[in-house]
């Protein structure tokens, strides 16, 4: 289990067939590094993968052949340069972005990046070809909801009614101290939805008769079912 707030970003680089070795690339790797451990579970750009050696500055972990084909870790060639890093949440610890699992629903791509005077306003939507997976995403779109870009805990501020695309605004902190500064137009994003409108889709779900369809969920759907 995760939190969304970055600690180090690192590059990636393949080591075997299917196994990558992740190098941290700045001050921040302490963090990372001061006790990490053979089998510590840590997020790479949202995908939880397991620590199999540790390296002076990085460790090596493998992806199984789903993870490489439904995340970004399978097309480094359409992501950002870096790839960001969070170590598991320990008992005890702050959550100060939300409950994020590393366990990705689909790909999303950037759209526009737009910087404010005071953000960046941020734009994801359907990559070419993947509407499938994205609809495991756009599903779970609510304004004010969260959502895990690249395993960064992001707040959606406006969706389409449609759930094809929803933006983000994104202050500089975070936007200088994540990958979310090296995506370009039309680069791939991991996306995670917040797991609690899962749970709130499936309880909804054994409710309803096998032949009705369940309503999108919004704001007032969880309001009126009880989800204040």
């Amino acid at each position: 289990m995760f939190t969304g707030l970055v600690q180090s970003l690192g590059s990636i680089e393949a080591y075997t067939q299917n196994s990558f070795q992740i190098s941290l690339i700045r001050e921040q790797s302490a963090v990372v590094m001061s006790d990490l451990a053979i089998g510590d579970s840590v997020a790479v750009d949202g995908v939880c993968l397991t620590v199999e050696a540790i390296l002076e500055r990085g460790f090596v972990a493998t992806a199984s052949p789903e993870t490489l084909e439904k995340t970004t870790l399978g097309d480094r060639d359409r992501a950002a340069k870096y790839v960001n890093l969070e170590t598991s949440l320990r008992m005890g610890s702050k959550i100060g972005g939300h409950f994020v699992t590393g366990h990705i629903d689909g790909v999303g791509c950037l759209l526009e990046s737009i910087s404010t005077a005071t953000s960046w306003e941020i734009r994801f939507g359907i990559p070419t070809g993947m509407s499938e997976q994205w609809h495991r995403v756009g599903r779970y779109l609510v304004s004010k909801g969260s959502i895990a870009v690249n395993g960064i805990s992001l707040t959606i501020a406006d969706c389409a009614a449609d759930g094809s695309w929803f933006t983000a605004a994104v202050i500089p902190h975070t936007y200088a101290e994540t990958n979310l500064s090296y995506l370009q137009a039309g680069h791939l994003v991991n996306l995670e939805s917040d797991i609690l409108g899962k749970y709130v889709d499936q309880l909804i779900a054994h409710r309803l008769p096998t032949n009705s369809q369940p309503e999108a969920i919004s704001l007032s759907f969880l309001a009126e079912h009880g989800y204040g």
